[in-house]
């Protein structure tokens, strides 16, 4: 999610810092290439600056998500990832922001480095952080709850990150204003920017709170203030259950976060229910968890004794 949020604040940054005169529209070149004696000796259209780094970050996280060997390293991968894309576009705007012409945009060996480092020390980070594993625990283990025959029990939790929806209201705004701004044109409609800044700003919205209900059935877990997407786990599908305190740098950030601890959605620090189910672990910031996990541990462990 954090991977979005940088890509969106790049381009806001090109919306805001750029001068009027290189925001005539979307095929304004800007100088992406330098030699090595600082000068620039490459450009790309405005379209590409902005459209690249989002490709880029889309096919990092599909083959994160859908490469099972990359699993345990994908945390590291993205967090470095995320960083550079980012530092990249900032060593643009900042390279370009007093010219008009990209053929007299300044050095960027200073950013080049800094970028770089942080790359790596984000990717460090994410390498520690990857090699803390979840314990493993059978079925039906951990605490439980006590349910009376012939009844029914329910237990729902939501939480939610003001930041988040801050962030979300920003890149919103963005989208809005840029056919103000003066961007756009006839060969390249204003619609390119703000189609991908909406998204954008949906996808952090989206991750900006949850709400989980744990019933006979299994746990589901929606998202954003309209409930949707919703993830499901089925109760004969969920091994066991807890509650676990994370933070933000066990995971990797806010959000949506992959990592060695699987998948977690962090919106707050502190108490999170932890579920493993088909040899996953996923895990959500909600108040009560330990209830919650009680719950989920007394109906895996009916199931078990039942079969």
């Amino acid at each position: 999610m954090w991977g979005t949020a940088a890509w969106a604040a790049g381009i806001l940054a090109l919306l805001v810092l750029l001068p009027p005169a290189a925001r005539k529209g979307f095929g304004e070149r800007l100088a992406t290439h330098w030699n090595a004696s600082g000068e620039p000796n490459g450009s790309h259209p405005l379209w590409a600056v902005v459209l690249v780094p989002a490709a880029i970050w889309i096919v990092l996280v599909a083959v994160a998500v859908f490469w099972r060997a990359a699993r345990r390293w994908r945390g590291a991968v993205l967090v470095s990832c995320g960083v550079l894309l980012a530092g990249v576009q900032v060593s643009i705007v900042r390279a370009n922001l007093s010219h008009t012409d990209w053929h007299d945009a300044d050095p960027v060996t200073v950013g080049a480095v800094v970028t770089v480092v942080a790359a790596v020390a984000a990717g460090l980070v994410g390498v520690l952080m990857s090699g803390r594993r979840a314990s493993s625990a059978a079925r039906g283990q951990g605490p439980r709850m006590d349910i009376p025959a012939g009844e029914r029990r329910v237990w729902l939790a939501s939480t939610g990150n003001r930041w988040l929806y801050l962030l979300a209201a920003v890149i919103g705004v963005g989208a809005s204003a840029a056919p103000l701004i003066g961007f756009g044109g006839p060969a390249a409609p204003v619609w390119l920017l703000t189609v991908p800044l909406l998204f954008a700003s949906v996808s952090v919205l989206a991750c900006s709170s949850v709400r989980v209900r744990v019933t006979e059935r299994g746990m589901d877990v929606a998202f954003g203030p309209l409930g949707w997407p919703v993830r499901r786990w089925d109760a004969a599908d969920i091994e066991w259950a807890r509650a676990e305190n994370r933070t933000p740098a066990q995971v990797g950030g806010w959000g949506y976060r992959l990592s060695g601890l699987g998948t977690t959605v962090m919106l707050r620090s502190g108490a999170c229910l932890v579920v493993r189910a088909k040899g996953k672990d996923f895990a959500v910031s909600v108040d009560d968890a330990e209830r919650g996990a009680a719950l989920l541990n007394s109906l895996a462990g009916a199931r078990t004794e039942q079969h």
